[in-house]
């Protein structure tokens, strides 16, 4: 007879942000660090998430709150996932090490905390012009923009799912 399954206690990757700053330094390193919303996850979200986490030895993943979120401007019911219930999705994930939130409009408060040696953000991003760019570069950390895996959007799966 096969032994039972291991439970994998997904919530141990799960960091308030008051803790953050020793779980970090418990991570090897380099460090990559990116945040976002990722409401309705996709296979561009988890292929995004696993290049990210090939560029160092660990990927702190940051979601906007709910609050954080709406102020993006997706919709007046976005995100449809609670916070608590994204932040699990992304913590199963094997290409996070450890997953955190953060109220604010920009995580430029967490970033400044951890200290990442890389910063990744989606193809969208004009990574020049982010504020979050000069903060990782002052300590000589790198920023880049991953390319979007072309046709996955959670906007545009939600469309679909609303209009099917």
């Amino acid at each position: 007879m096969s032994e039972p399954p291991v439970f994998y206690d997904l919530t141990a990757k799960l960091c308030h942000p008051g803790d953050l700053a020793a779980r970090v330094a418990a991570l090897p390193r380099p460090l990559v660090f990116t945040n976002g919303v990722f409401d309705v996850l996709h296979r561009g979200h988890v292929m995004y998430l696993a290049q990210a986490r090939a560029l160092g030895a660990s990927l702190l993943v940051a979601l906007n709150t709910d609050a954080s979120a709406r102020r993006l401007g997706k919709g007046p019911d976005r995100p449809l996932n609670n916070e608590m219930d994204r932040a699990c999705v992304i913590a199963a994930l094997a290409s996070s090490s450890l997953v955190t939130w953060f109220d604010e409009d920009t995580p430029l408060e967490l970033i400044a905390q951890v200290r990442p040696d890389i910063l990744v953000k989606g193809g969208d991003y004009d990574m020049a012009k982010l504020p979050e760019t000069a903060l990782v570069r002052s300590w000589g950390g790198r920023a880049l923009a991953l390319p979007f895996v072309a046709g996955y959007s959670t906007t545009a799966l939600v469309k679909k799912i609303r209009h099917s």
